[in-house]
């Protein structure tokens, strides 16, 4: 392996023709030496605990004031919580994504709502019979109408999420064919 010194002696000796017994002695009387065993655990301990305060500081400030700016608790309803304890009984993640977190079998349904309507997403999960959306078996659930508000309640409350512009609206009118 190549330490520092011979680096430094070949640069000396190719781009500046230095006379070794010149370029060592310059070497060794300007060049530090490296960080004794108490320096370096210090350093180590203080970079540590230094970043572990600037994480502890971050995480506070964005549970404290981003988070619930962000997801609307004001708008936590107990429907709201109920077709959250549907969504989880039912193993929706299962299938489904929300948020960006879930199984990629099916749709992601964080903005469902917005993209299909609440009348189209009860009737999914009111259908009696499997069916099929582009090759994609969906499981008859028959929810009651009352669960299917709660999961609707839910659905509607994730779409008002604020995902800092995430997905990008598309630039462009969207054509689907229909």
């Amino acid at each position: 392996m190549i330490c520092g010194l011979q680096v430094a002696m070949l640069v000396g000796r190719l781009f500046f023709n230095f006379k070794s017994d010149i370029f060592i002695r310059f070497y060794k009387q300007n060049v530090k030496t490296m960080l004794s065993k108490n320096q370096a655990r210090i350093f180590f301990l203080g970079g540590t605990i230094l970043s572990f305060v600037i994480f502890l500081g971050l995480s506070w400030q964005t549970l404290s004031k981003e988070v619930p700016v962000r997801t609307h608790e004001e708008n936590l309803t107990p429907q709201v919580v109920r077709g959250k304890h549907l969504w989880e009984s039912n193993n929706c993640m299962g299938c489904h994504t929300i948020l960006g977190e879930g199984a990629y079998y099916a749709p992601e349904l964080t903005k469902v709502i917005e993209r299909r309507g609440a009348p189209y997403v009860k009737v999914a999960l009111m259908n009696k019979t499997p069916w099929a959306p582009r090759g994609r078996k969906m499981v008859a659930y028959g929810f009651s109408d009352a669960e299917a508000d709660d999961l609707v309640a839910f659905l509607t409350w994730i779409g008002q999420t604020d995902l800092n512009g995430f997905p990008a609206k598309p630039k462009y009118p969207v054509r689907t064919n229909q």
